[in-house]
């Protein structure tokens, strides 16, 4: 089953609670921890929203926002993403995402905004 979020987040505490804050409202969530398989995983998986964390280890967010947006499959290519950002990292990094939310965040806040970009 396609999910309907990936989550590509190398904090496991972060990633837990936005597993559990949008499973809650009826959302299905595939999670993963790595730049590497961040790609790959939104290529087989092609989720309706990827929220994705700027700092990730071994490939950024932006590198993989960046291959994301290039890709010759315009409905891929076009995939929505959420960037998470900690407070002090440049916007500029997650300028081609769909939105930003800044770290840390309220839980309505993540829920209303992943709603609008659901719709």
């Amino acid at each position: 089953m396609t999910p309907d979020i990936l989550m590509i987040e190398d904090e496991p505490n972060i990633a837990e609670a936005v597993r559990f804050i949008l499973t809650r409202e009826g959302w299905s969530l595939e999670l993963h921890d790595d730049g590497w398989g961040g790609m790959a995983a939104i290529r087989n998986l092609r989720p309706r929203l990827v929220i994705l964390d700027l700092m990730l280890p071994n490939r950024s967010g932006a590198e993989i926002l960046s291959e994301l947006r290039a890709e010759s499959d315009r409905s891929l290519a076009e995939t929505p993403v959420l960037m998470l950002t900690a407070r002090g990292q440049p916007a500029e990094s997650a300028a081609q995402a769909d939105a930003v939310m800044l770290k840390p965040f309220a839980n309505d806040m993540l829920c209303e905004q992943v709603r609008r970009m659901l719709e």
